[in-house]
């Protein structure tokens, strides 16, 4: 049975991710995208330790679609290595639940 999920991704700038959850939601890929400005990542690459400004980004879409959103996002992506990870959603709103679903649908 399909299922909503959320897939947390991260982006350098507000302009490649809006970029990306437009492309998203006019396929049909998503039923939504929140894009979060503001966030600093701290972390290691490369051996080193570097800290960025990055931007968040919250896709709403259907288990089913996890492949094609990941595989979306990842093209486009101006990183060599995207943080991009699919969350389960256990809970909430059923009629949210069922609008996540039903837009994300490929056949509309």
């Amino acid at each position: 049975m399909t299922q909503p999920v959320f897939i947390y991704a991260t982006f350098p700038d507000t302009a490649s991710a809006r970029k990306t959850g437009r492309m998203l939601v006019e396929n049909r890929l998503a039923a939504c995208v929140n894009i979060l400005d503001g966030m600093v990542s701290v972390y290691r690459w490369d051996g080193e330790i570097a800290e960025d400004d990055e931007v968040v980004m919250i896709v709403k879409t259907r288990s089913d679609r996890v492949a094609a959103v990941t595989s979306a996002i990842t093209d486009e992506h101006p990183y060599d290595e995207p943080a991009v990870v699919a969350l389960p959603i256990v809970g909430g709103s059923d009629s949210f639940c069922r609008w996540i679903v039903e837009e994300s649908n490929a056949q509309g």
